[in-house]
């Protein structure tokens, strides 16, 4: 495990290491969950291994600290995030990055394009949400207030998503649960969506084939983003489908595989 002190009060994030050639890989969670949980198996496997790769945790998750001082929006997590890429001597990265961690990823690759040289998105948030009272995922926990959520709420969430995604949730600060839930319901301006488009490097944003198509695909592949139906998975790609994860991911991150 690897440490690194991300803001000026001393907050740190944390990772799981994977020695390996360069140019580094850098995987990131969703909400309320933990990248060595996630992408453990994943980064190891023959397709993807052998790179130096970082399973890091965003602050207020997994095994990095849980400030409540901290606003927790997507771009103080992305600015936090390249901090502690810059101590680990990270540049020009591959991002392999899920759900709200996406989003994470595409304001990363926006405020600080020298750490990023590629994303590989997986199922990630493009556009606000509305929040939605009594809903699984960050409409539902953005639908409380935070003294409601701190109140009470937060046990409303955990009967709702289950034993699976509790297993890591409980480890999520409760202030950093509802306050990332919030700000990703909210999104940015300009949106991650419009931020994703504008971006020069390669993309590719992959999805449950079950899910359907990608709204506005037409757009995002106009712009160069190739996007990827993953058949037999849900949300969670990389642990619903390991096998067929690693073959997208890895013909994501090899130009000679890359679809146009």
């Amino acid at each position: 495990m690897r440490t690194t002190t991300v803001t000026a009060d001393g907050d740190q994030m944390r990772w799981v290491e994977l020695p390996g050639e360069e140019p580094s890989r850098v995987y990131v969670h969703g909400l309320g969950a933990t990248s060595p949980a996630y992408f453990g198996e994943v980064a190891v496997h023959p397709l993807l291994g052998g790179r130096r790769s970082l399973l890091i945790d965003l602050l207020g998750h997994g095994i990095s600290d849980r400030p409540t001082g901290f606003d927790y929006t997507l771009e103080s997590h992305a600015d936090a995030l390249a901090t502690a890429l810059v101590s680990a001597g990270v540049s020009g990265a591959e991002l392999i990055a899920h759900s709200m961690g996406g989003s994470v990823a595409i304001v990363l690759a926006a405020r600080h394009p020298h750490l990023v040289s590629r994303l590989v998105l997986v199922d990630a948030n493009l556009d606000p949400l509305p929040r939605t009272p009594g809903s699984g995922g960050s409409s539902g926990i953005a639908a409380y207030s935070e003294q409601e959520f701190l109140a009470g709420g937060w046990e409303e969430v955990r009967d709702r998503a289950g034993a699976h995604w509790w297993s890591t949730m409980r480890l999520a600060g409760r202030e950093a649960l509802h306050r990332s839930a919030t700000h990703l319901v909210r999104g940015t301006v300009p949106t991650m969506r419009e931020l994703l488009l504008e971006l020069e490097i390669p993309r590719t944003f992959l999805l449950p084939e079950a899910d359907g198509p990608l709204p506005g695909t037409d757009a995002l592949t106009e712009a160069g983003v190739c996007v990827v139906r993953v058949p037999d998975c849900g949300h969670n790609i990389m642990l619903d489908n390991p096998q067929a994860f690693v073959r997208a991911t890895a013909a994501a991150l090899d130009d000679r595989g890359r679809r146009t």
